[in-house]
């Protein structure tokens, strides 16, 4: 049981405004793991008012960027010396495997905000050149006060994601997390802290929907960042537009992986089911739509059927588990939910399809395949956001690439061939913001991750990150005069 009284407001641990309470729940136990408060309006607006005095007066803004990257460089040390402890954390509060949490969930954050750190000495905040009329001083400057807010899914890496190129860039942060996963947020205010970080930068305020929409709607707020749902994204969207307020949005997926005719299945598949049923299926780049050329559909769901049922499904804290439970039980309800339509649209359950024997405790959930799948059925166009995966055949490449498209998201995908050069030809046909060629890493961190279409506004990770982060500034200067930058 890990429990927080306090919320941890512009740099100190102060009392709620309210004695409402987030419990966190384990998926697997069912049993409550964690406790923090609730943070109402009130709080937010304090925290703010934290970050707008910070950021119009306070030293933040005004150090340099490798002063500021060197907290980002502590804070990613501090994460390595209790990975294992930060790890078993979010597995309790969300169900992810510890296997590949360790690994996504705690050591992918760290490599964020290392090169995050990196980048404070060598990106070019200000730059002069020659301009049509005389010379010119382009300034990066910070965007200002910043909400950031993030589901439950990848909670830790989410909040890497965010804050490490706001605060590089000289931002304030108010950092909304998901109530289901508040706890490693408030583990991670506490290296921020004791990292140095100067009162008023960042405040983490857990918190549910209807406050989120006060945060987003608060006039201090310069910049939202939001991760979530498609729906929210919308929404969010629609009201900083009505503010001219600055945002970005890493929204909903629905990714489809290409076989080619020639690909080889032995190496293919194994390569491709870690980024199909990541994350228990609760990730937004998984590969839940699996194109498979007509001539092979049988051997390819044959292949994938075997893999799928022989995938461990236990405990989140088991290192043997591959899959483990959902959520909450409303995400498991959702998910079966979703089997059901699947059924009544005519397609057919190959292996999966309800709960695994033995766990009668958990939101658990089989990871299930689904062949005979049509693209304009629901479970192909909506993300199920579980381990479920339809299989759809296709006839040739010029097919294959019109289903990957046919779909209102655009965020990721993946193709595999025995041609590295035909992978790449369909590669770049297909309208997704991140893509795989014969690999299974679907972000790397140094370069720029989003989506097209419904799954958002933006590119997180390398200097675009950075770049949603700082607004642009143009000095024209006289002739003849270099400043110092």
């Amino acid at each position: 049981m890990k429990s927080y009284d306090r919320l941890f407001i512009g740099g100190e641990w102060v009392e709620p405004s309210s004695s409402s309470v987030f419990d966190v729940v384990s998926p697997t136990t069912e049993e409550v793991v964690g406790r923090v408060p609730e943070a109402q309006d009130a709080d937010i607006d304090r925290a703010v008012a934290a970050a707008r005095e910070a950021f119009d007066h306070g030293p933040w803004p005004r150090m340099t960027p490798a002063e500021r990257g060197a907290v980002l460089s502590k804070v990613a040390d501090a994460i390595r010396n209790d990975m294992q402890g930060i790890s078993e954390l979010i597995s309790n509060e969300m169900g992810s495997p510890i296997s590949w949490g360790l690994l996504a969930q705690v050591l992918a954050p760290t490599m964020i905000l290392d090169y995050y750190a990196g980048l404070g000495s060598t990106f070019a905040f200000d730059t002069v050149k020659d301009g049509l009329l005389g010379p010119v001083l382009v300034a990066k400057e910070p965007v200002g006060v910043v909400a950031a807010i993030t589901p439950w899914n990848v909670p830790l890496f989410l909040a890497a994601a965010k804050l490490s190129p706001a605060l590089l860039s000289g931002s304030t942060v108010v950092f909304k997390p998901a109530p289901e996963t508040p706890l490693d947020a408030n583990v991670l205010a506490e290296l921020f802290a004791d990292a140095g970080l100067p009162k008023g930068v960042l405040s983490v305020v857990p918190a549910g929907r209807q406050v989120g929409e006060h945060l987003v709607d608060h006039p201090g707020v310069d910049k939202v960042s939001f991760t979530g749902s498609t729906a929210a994204g919308r929404k969010i969207g629609a009201a900083c537009g009505a503010n001219l307020k600055r945002v970005s949005l890493e929204l909903g997926g629905k990714s489809a992986a290409i076989l080619l005719d020639d690909v080889n299945l032995e190496e293919s598949l194994p390569l491709m089911l870690p980024n199909a049923i990541m994350n228990n299926g609760e990730a937004c780049i998984s590969l839940t739509r699996i194109l498979a050329p007509r001539d092979r559909y049988a051997e390819v769901t044959e292949a994938l059927v075997e893999l799928v049922r022989a995938m461990k499904v236990g405990d989140a804290l088991d290192p043997a588990t591959e899959v483990g439970p959902l959520v909450a039980e409303r995400q498991r309800d959702r998910v079966e939910g979703y089997i059901r339509i699947g059924q009544e649209e005519g397609a057919k359950v190959a292996v999966g399809g309800g709960r695994p024997e033995g766990l009668v405790t958990g939101w658990f959930v089989e990871p299930t395949v689904f062949v005979d799948v049509d693209n304009s059925m629901r479970i192909a166009q909506e993300e199920i956001f579980g381990p479920v995966l339809s299989v759809i055949p296709y006839g040739d490449d010029a097919d294959a690439v019109r289903l990957a498209n046919d779909s209102d998201y655009g965020l990721c995908g993946a193709v595999f061939s025995g041609d590295n050069h035909r992978g790449l030809q369909v590669a770049r046909q297909v309208r997704t913001g991140t893509y795989m060629v014969n690999t299974n890493i679907p972000i790397d961190f140094s370069s720029p991750f989003g989506g097209y279409k419904a799954s958002g506004v933006g590119r997180e990770f390398g200097e675009d990150g950075l770049e949603l982060f700082l607004e642009k500034k143009t000095i024209n200067l006289p002739a003849g005069f270099t400043p110092e930058v």
